[in-house]
């Protein structure tokens, strides 16, 4: 009776949490970026490819940082944000991809592009995969620098 109660606790708890996972694991998610895409033109502003997945510690930690104040002025001031859904590396890989493979060496990564879909800036190297161990201050700055990267001309 007692592992049943704890079973229970445990079922409950995670079932509470589900709902607060950054990733929608029933997301379309290249109608998610085609939308993006058209909002960022009228914005003038990159779109953010996040690609991740709910399972992944760094994933949610990463998530979790770019929701605290600097961090989530410079991704509304600057993004148009997409989470992508990777599930356990058999979901969307059609725009990893496109994209270059960017979660070759680990999630999340991630991909900007401009407006008309050019790559503008693309992790290939697994920036992002020891997220957990960044403060909000190494994230404000990884992506402050890739905002000064896409601001300049294409060359």
């Amino acid at each position: 009776m007692k592992n049943l109660l704890v079973l229970c606790s445990l079922l409950a708890g995670l079932y509470s949490h589900a709902g607060e996972m950054p990733y929608n694991e029933s997301s379309d998610a290249k109608r998610d970026v085609k939308q993006a895409l058209i909002e960022a033109a009228k914005a003038k502003k990159p779109v953010l490819l996040v690609f991740g997945a709910n399972w992944c510690e760094d994933c949610r930690a990463l998530d979790t940082s770019l929701k605290t104040d600097r961090n989530a002025k410079l991704m509304a001031e600057e993004f148009k944000v997409v989470k992508i859904d990777v599930g356990r590396f058999d979901k969307n890989l059609d725009l990893d991809t496109v994209y270059g493979n960017p979660i070759k060496k680990g999630i999340p990564a991630v991909v900007v592009l401009a407006p008309d879909q050019r790559v503008l800036y693309a992790t290939r190297a697994g920036e992002l995969a020891n997220a957990r161990g960044m403060d909000a201050a190494g994230v404000y700055g990884f992506f402050h620098r890739i905002v000064e990267e896409a601001a300049k001309p294409a060359k």
